[in-house]
């Protein structure tokens, strides 16, 4: 088997033909790193890497090598290049956040999931822009430059996974890692058109994630295609005794190609289960990618308003008519209290970021602007000279709503709210329903330094935050173009049934084919 096209080869195919000795570790890796410096992966065209080392990567697939001549079992991900964004830790390249206070700082530990991630043979080849620790919706509040979109370099990649996004839409890897705290992989996987995907909290850990809102967070997947974002959540997913809020729950597999197989022997060790952080379960019969016969599509009012771009409504009817031709049922229903999401989320996520970013003080790690006048002025500058506008604006604003006075007023109210949010979602899907679908997005990708105004750019997670307040998993998948850029829609699935999500992302994927991307 040759290389040929890197951008059309697939995780799963990559690492089937590097465990047979059909392609060599290396040559892929090159590949990736090949196509990185033909589409301008550098600060001075699409700004997507922020840190690599092409020598240290050689170097792991010569292992990688050794270890598949040995026979040894080398992973679900033997091979595949990944990008991994700058807020999650890895040994030998820095983490930064994208952000000055970080700037240089390489962590003495790793994340779960990238490590994971290596012992199931994937090679991480880059770590990639974002918006400052994570918090905006564009990639343009980056300490190093704007991310550009790779469908049109005039508009941006969505946020705060931008760069992770644009690694997968621009062909560099199959996969990426991004984090999730209001919709950081979906929209951007929307703008790019690519899939992204947020686990149910907990369902991956969130050790090695530097923090930006803990009860939010959650480390995500983007993919080429379903297959490829199934795959990498398969990889990462499960129970970690370093992560407290991590969940026990089985993991099933995700993936279409693998269902059918008969389980691991629950008897015998299972070296895979153990990889990652699974227990071994038996599968439920495999679905076909062409049929959802019986099942119930939810269709929430709330996300279909008057004033959603009108070529997108069409797009999600035209989801919807073929949810119904694969044999499903779409039943209009409600969730209430989202119109209130942007509100309660733009409050209990900078009331924690206050608290998470504490740390960046100029003691411990990172940047120190020593005046001279005291460790009080020492706090103060090395936080006013490291933290970008954003960033400062969000620590202001949570501080506010935690102080005495405006705790009960804002951020109680903002709590008890959420809880309803929450209990919407359980009311569809204990209702009946086994999914819900909706926009992605608003509108497509915008122009860089299109939207001055915090208000209106927080309004391109209206459609996001839900998920998160309520701890569902969701998926965004490609279903078309407006203005020539991607838009997507949304699948959202009852806490820990990402089983149930693929499903339909398969089915959906497989039914719109290449009008995903007209």
């Amino acid at each position: 088997m040759n290389v040929g096209d890197f951008t059309r080869l697939g995780a799963a195919q990559i690492s089937a033909a590097v465990r047979a000795g059909e392609l060599a570790p290396a040559e892929i890796v090159q590949a990736s790193f090949e196509r990185a410096d033909d589409i301008g992966a550098g600060a001075d065209t699409l700004n997507i890497f922020l840190h690599s080392d092409r020598e240290a990567c050689i170097e792991e697939t010569e292992k990688l090598k050794e270890g598949i001549e040995q026979a040894t079992d080398v992973g679900i991900l033997a091979g595949v290049p990944i990008a991994i964004k700058d807020n999650i830790a890895s040994l030998g390249l820095p983490t930064t956040c994208g952000s000055r206070i970080l700037t240089g700082y390489v962590s003495p530990f790793e994340s779960t999931a990238v490590t994971r991630l290596r012992a199931n043979g994937a090679v991480i080849v880059a770590k990639t822009n974002m918006d400052e620790f994570a918090m905006g919706s564009s990639t343009e509040n980056s300490a190093f430059g704007p991310t550009r979109n790779p469908h049109d370099v005039r508009c941006v990649p969505g946020g705060s996974s931008g760069g992770s996004a644009a690694a997968v839409a621009a062909g560099i890897t199959p996969i990426a890692l991004g984090s999730e705290t209001g919709g950081s992989v979906r929209q951007p996987a929307a703008f790019c058109g690519v899939v992204g995907v947020k686990p149910t909290y907990g369902r991956v850990s969130r050790y090695g994630l530097v923090a930006f809102a803990s009860s939010l967070d959650q480390i995500g997947v983007l993919g080429r295609t379903v297959d490829d974002a199934a795959l990498g959540l398969e990889a990462i997913a499960g129970f970690d005794k370093m992560d407290s809020t991590s969940s026990d729950a089985d993991v099933p597999i995700y993936r279409m190609s693998a269902l059918g197989k008969p389980p691991p022997d629950a008897r015998q060790p299972d070296t895979e289960a153990m990889r990652v952080g699974r227990s071994p379960v038996p599968l439920p019969p495999p679905p076909s990618a062409t049929t959802l016969k019986g099942m119930v599509i939810g269709k929430p009012k709330e996300y279909f308003p008057e004033s959603l771009d009108p070529s997108i409504r069409a797009h999600c009817e035209r989801a919807l008519d073929r949810f119904r031709s694969m044999g499903a049922t779409v039943r209009d229903v409600s969730l209430p209290q989202s119109p209130l999401a942007i509100p309660v989320y733009y409050i209990l996520a900078p009331a924690e970021a206050s608290s998470n970013l504490a740390r960046f003080d100029g003691v411990r790690y990172g940047l120190r602007v020593d005046t001279g006048n005291g460790l009080k002025a020492m706090y103060e500058a090395t936080r006013s000279e490291g933290f970008g506008p954003e960033v400062t604006s969000r620590i202001l604003l949570g501080t506010y709503v935690l102080s005495a006075g405006y705790y009960d007023a804002y951020y109680k109210k903002a709590q008890a709210v959420r809880t309803l949010i929450a209990d919407d979602f359980r009311a569809v899907f204990t209702g009946g329903v086994d999914a819900i679908f909706t926009p992605t997005t608003p509108t497509p990708a915008f122009p860089l330094g299109a939207i001055s105004d915090p208000y209106e750019m927080y309004l391109n997670d209206i459609f996001t935050v839900t998920a998160n307040l309520a701890g569902v998993p969701a998926i965004s998948v490609p279903i078309g173009r407006v203005r020539r850029l991607p838009v997507g829609g949304q699948i959202i699935t009852a806490h820990f049934d990402e089983y149930t999500m693929f499903r339909v992302a398969y089915a959906l994927e497989a039914s719109l084919g290449a009008e995903a991307h007209q």
